[in-house]
């Protein structure tokens, strides 16, 4: 069973202003969770890193069953294979669609085998290369529909962006066997999506959490507000013994994998840990609304 975890907070005076995707936010306020402190400011420092980090390919490397990962140092991506093809979840920016090919290929798959392209929320650091990998693989392109506006805003190079089907809370995609159900998880963005699955490994069944980001945006405003405050009674119930993120940070990724040598468990499967990235970012914002201009 979970541990919940509990979170200490620490709120600095004065106010938060929260500022926008990529922007430098404020270095207040400080939560601490489970003995390690965090900012606004660090958070994004820790899911971002720097250029060279968003663009440089991670060692692509198997997580767990049919699940793989294909992303750069800070940029998660994930090809979900099967024998029907496979499912790419974010493409990152559309500069990074030729490191996601090249890790693929070295995984021994073919990047054009990619059936459907999912995403975690609509910024271009996850969802900007979705009508390049289109062209590239005529995959469909699905998202969820409080996303979609802000997709279909995102035209690098002019391309428009596709959106094949329209999903909604609940929905499930199905490929070769494998099935993935979509929750609406809104907050960072409108149309914020988990995505939950189950995989075999050995004789095991897994339950795998692809977490979307529950760092704040720009504006606590009170529909955001309303948003995240059920977000979290969401992703908490969740079953998980995986749990993955869109930013590798957010399961401690690189630390894991160091671990896959020792040739031990599978150190992906930490169903303790399901919950902490999720008690961060709940104590951030809990901290940034106490802090807010009443």
């Amino acid at each position: 069973m979970r541990k919940r975890l509990q979170a200490a907070v620490v709120l600095c005076a004065g106010a938060l202003v929260v500022q926008a995707q990529g922007n430098q936010p404020p270095d207040r306020p400080a939560v601490t969770v489970r003995g390690q402190t965090y900012t606004p400011r660090s958070i994004l420092a820790r899911n971002m890193g720097t250029e060279v980090d968003q663009t440089t390919a991670f060692v692509p490397h198997k997580v767990v069953g049919n699940i793989y990962y294909v992303g750069t140092r800070t940029l998660s991506s994930f090809l979900i294979a099967t024998p029907q093809g496979h499912i790419l979840i974010n493409t990152t920016y559309e500069r990074n669609v030729p490191t996601i090919e090249k890790s693929v290929g070295q995984l021994g798959f073919k990047f054009s085998d990619v059936k459907i392209v999912l995403g975690t929320h609509a910024h271009g650091d996850h969802q900007e290369g979705d009508a390049l990998t289109r062209q590239m693989t005529s995959a469909q392109v699905m998202a969820m529909a409080e996303d979609v506006p802000a997709l279909q805003a995102m035209k690098p190079g002019g391309k428009e962006h596709p959106v094949d089907r329209v999903l909604h809370d609940g929905d499930s995609v199905a490929l070769g066997g494998t099935t993935l159900v979509a929750h609406l998880t809104a907050g960072h963005t409108r149309g914020c999506t988990t995505w939950t699955t189950r995989v075999q490994e050995g004789a095991r069944t897994y339950n795998v959490v692809i977490h979307c980001s529950l760092r704040a945006p720009n504006m606590l405003t009170r529909e955001v507000v309303a948003e995240f405050n059920r977000t979290f009674t969401i992703v908490r119930p969740l079953p998980c013994d995986v749990p993955l993120g869109d930013h590798p940070a957010q399961y401690n990724m690189q630390a894991k994998h160091a671990k896959l040598a020792s040739g031990g468990a599978n150190p992906f499967v930490d169903p303790d840990n399901c919950d902490l990235e999720t008690d961060i970012q709940e104590a951030m914002f809990r901290a940034a609304l106490a802090d807010q201009p009443k």
